[in-house]
């Protein structure tokens, strides 16, 4: 399938903060109280990076997020610890070249994906307790000079210029 057909069949719509193209395919009827409020117990999403929106910008969650990959080309992702060590991981179907299959960021670490190559790379996500916009933060230019200077010039084009302030999006 082309990323048209697949943005078409799945019903995918342009992610309002992140970048790439999202929908939200399960909300558990479970919920659970946290320090940040009711949340679902579990939320699933596709999620799909493309040509024309290649990047997911740097961003963090409060809960943990488990990433599927589902099928087209690989996503490179960094993620960032509170304490500013970045670590690379390839999400794709190689597994001979180091790519996995899942990946787990937990939540309060920071984290950057980039499609490479091809048309698309499409993955699913579970987030447990399930994700609310007001537990999702965008990184600002200003957060990643103030709390991890020695990273930026490997990550400042995967800042988002106007980030959305942390409310429902």
């Amino acid at each position: 399938m082309t990323k048209t057909e697949l943005i078409n069949a799945l019903q995918l719509t342009r992610h309002p903060r992140e970048g790439g193209y999202f929908t939200r395919t399960h909300e558990a009827d479970l919920s659970v109280n946290t320090d940040a409020g009711q949340r679902k117990v579990l939320t699933t999403i596709y999620y799909m990076l493309t040509d024309d929106s290649s990047c997911g910008y740097m961003h963090k969650n409060k809960s943990d997020i488990v990433h599927f990959y589902q099928m087209g080309a690989a996503i490179r992702y960094w993620v960032i610890s509170p304490q500013g060590q970045l670590t690379e991981y390839w999400l794709g179907p190689d597994i001979a070249k180091g790519q996995q299959l899942q990946l787990v960021v937990k939540g309060g670490d920071w984290k950057i994906s980039q499609l490479f190559g091809g048309q698309y790379c499409l993955i699913g996500e579970a987030v447990a307790p399930g994700f609310e916009y007001c537990d999702n933060e965008i990184a600002s230019l200003e957060m990643v000079k103030a709390q991890y200077a020695h990273l930026l010039p490997g990550i400042e084009n995967y800042i988002h210029k106007n980030p959305i302030e942390n409310s429902a999006g």
